[in-house]
Formats: C-alpha cells, structure tokens, sequence
C-alpha cells in the first residue's frame, strides 16, 4: 500500500489543513515519484486478488490520485500507466465471427436426374432421326399408274389372265363408275420389304393362293365396302373348298379396312366377330367381300357384311359367310399418327394393310 504524510505533520508544519487542499500550495511530484506510485499499486495488484469490491475501490482510488491531487500523470512509452489500470478491471474474451458457411452441394439425386434426363433427350433425338429415315425408305411410294393405282406385275401368265377378269367383272365396272366409291388396292401399297410379313399380303398371296391383290373399292366416310378377289386351291380346308379360317380372316380384314374412315382417329382393333357360314366356297373362283359401317359412335363402330360368289355373266350371287363385328379405337389413338410411327414404328406398321387405301 502507499503511505500518504498524516496531515498536519512531516515537513510541511503542524497546520490542521490538508497539505493537499486548494487553499494550499499544491505539492509538486517529478516523473519519477509518480512512475514509483503506480509502481507500487501494481505490484500490490498482483500480490493481492482483487474482489469486485476492491477492484472499485481501486478506480475510485485511481481517480483521486488524478483529480484531488491535479496530477499530470507523465507519458510513458512503455504505458506502464495503462497497463496498470488495465489489470483492475478484466475485460470479456472477444471471440472471432465465425466464417461464413460454406453453400450446400448439389443433391446427388438432382445430378442424376439431370444426367439422366440429358442422356434420354438424346437417345429420343438419335432414334426419331434414324427411325425417320427407316420409314421413309420403307414408305416410299410405289409406281403407279395412269389411273393413280399401284403398279401390278403378274408372276405368269394365270396371275396374268386373273387379274384383267377381275378388273373387267361387271361389278368391277359398275363400282368404278360410281364417284361415291374410291378403287385401290391395298396389298400393292405395303411396301415391299414388309408386305412379305403380312398375312393376307404376303403368306397368303401367290400362286393357287390369293392370286392376284383384290381390287378394292370403298365408300367415301367409310359407309360400305366391296373387295373382288380369287382364292385358288391352296387355300382349302376340305379337298376343293376354301379354308374357313381364311373367310374369317378376309372377313375381320375387310370389315375393318371399310369403318375405319368412320372412326375418330382412323384406326382400331376387333372387339367381336360373329360368323355364320351359309354355303361351302368352292376354291378356284371369283368372290365379292361385301361390307357395311351400320352403326358409330364415339370410338365404336358396328359392321356387317359377306362374302359372295362374283358371277361373270351378272346372275345373282351366293351369300357363302355372313358376319357382324365391332371395333373399338384405343384411347391411344389420339396420339398423332407420325409420333405413334416414330415412338413404335413396328407396332403402327401392323394396320398398313387395313389403312392404305
């Protein structure tokens, strides 16, 4: 502790006033006296542990000595001073902002998805290209004749001699003339390549089979149809007579080629067929697959029809198979005819032979 000079005592005389007073001279301390006072303060500082209470004591202590006194206290270019005054009153720990955070990777499954749907994006491009290309080889249209009908070439002379009998039947020259009734002839207008995986188209056709492609002549909106054909003997079911089976088959075919044009999206699938068989066909001879679109709606479509006898000197006809079908469009359909081609073009390819007419 520092010890002060008792008032009224020591050197300066016996007076009851304080020698520190302003009615007295003020005691002048050097650099020296004053770097020895807060020396010894600090020194006490350390030895002693300071409570709360004593540090505030301790400042108002150090106030005195600065205000009462009118002490000049010296410049020190070691701030002795301040680190005397510094050591009474401790100071809270000031801790560094903590960094910024760094920004959240990117979700593993985001990336994935984004790779993934990159690598589908291209495939989809590469395939329609290719499959564009494919199809439009495929699709190219064959010659054809003055008449707008595809080229036919006869494989001999009996392909030959049935194909004019077929154009020049009576019924052949009546449809022709009625302008509500369009001619083609389907088989010819499935390109080569597949028209080979066909069945009617390609199996079935040929020499004693289905001889020549039938002579097609349908109503405009898909009202009705007449197809005129020869069915020879590689065809038959019993010795001599034309396969039942095969009856169906022309049947289901014709009936869809004739509603087809009735439907919404121009294309659909067999719900039901109901045959009824009337007389046996005899192979080798002329027939007329007749049918009839009597009822539509929305994407149902009902037909009836037959198939007859085609006589050459026009006498009535022999019903040999009569029939009833329903067809249904698929709620597919909707999707436009050359995205269905390009997405699954050997699935759409299969009603080729119903639609190209």
């Amino acid at each position: 502790m520092v010890a002060f000079p008792h008032v009224g005592a020591g050197p300066y005389g016996t007076s009851s006033r304080s020698p520190y007073s302003s009615t007295t001279e003020t005691p002048k301390l050097d650099a020296a006296e004053i770097e020895d006072i807060f020396q010894s303060m600090k020194n006490s500082q350390e030895q002693v542990a300071v409570a709360p209470s004593s540090s505030s004591r301790f400042r108002w202590f150090s106030r005195q000595v600065q205000g009462s006194l009118s002490i000049d206290p010296p410049i020190s270019t070691d701030n002795s001073l301040t680190d005397a005054l510094s050591i009474a009153e401790p100071t809270a720990p000031v801790h560094p902002s903590p960094p910024p955070p760094p920004p959240p990777p990117r979700s593993r499954l985001r990336r994935i998805a984004g790779f993934t749907t990159i690598a589908i994006l291209a495939f989809t491009a590469g395939l329609t290209y290719q499959t564009s290309k494919t199809i439009s080889h495929l699709m190219a249209a064959p010659p054809a004749t003055a008449d707008g009908l595809p080229v036919y070439t006869p494989v001999d002379d009996v392909a030959f001699e049935i194909n004019e009998k077929t154009r020049t039947r009576p019924e052949a020259e009546r449809l022709r003339a009625n302008p509500d009734f369009k001619e083609a002839r389907p088989h010819l207008n499935i390109p080569e390549p597949m028209r080979e995986r066909m069945l009617t188209a390609g199996a079935l056709s040929g020499p004693n089979k289905i001889v020549v492609p039938p002579y097609v002549f349908s109503e405009r909106g898909g009202k009705s149809m007449v197809s005129l054909m020869y069915l020879g003997s590689d065809v038959c079911g019993h010795q001599g007579i034309v396969h039942g089976g095969l009856l169906a088959t022309l049947l289901d075919e014709g009936f869809a080629r004739c509603c087809f044009p009735a439907m919404p999206n121009k294309v659909g699938v067999t719900a039901s067929l109901n045959i009824d068989y009337r007389a046996p066909a005899l192979a080798n001879n002329y027939f007329a697959l007749r049918a009839e679109t009597v009822r539509q709606e929305g994407r149902k479509a009902w037909v009836e029809g037959r198939i007859e006898t085609l006589p050459e000197d026009g006498s009535e006809p022999i019903v040999l198979v009569e029939a009833k079908a329903l067809f249904i469009e698929p709620k597919q359909a909707a999707v436009s005819d050359i995205c269905s081609l390009f997405l699954d073009p050997f699935c759409c390819l299969q009603f080729l032979p119903l639609v190209a007419v």
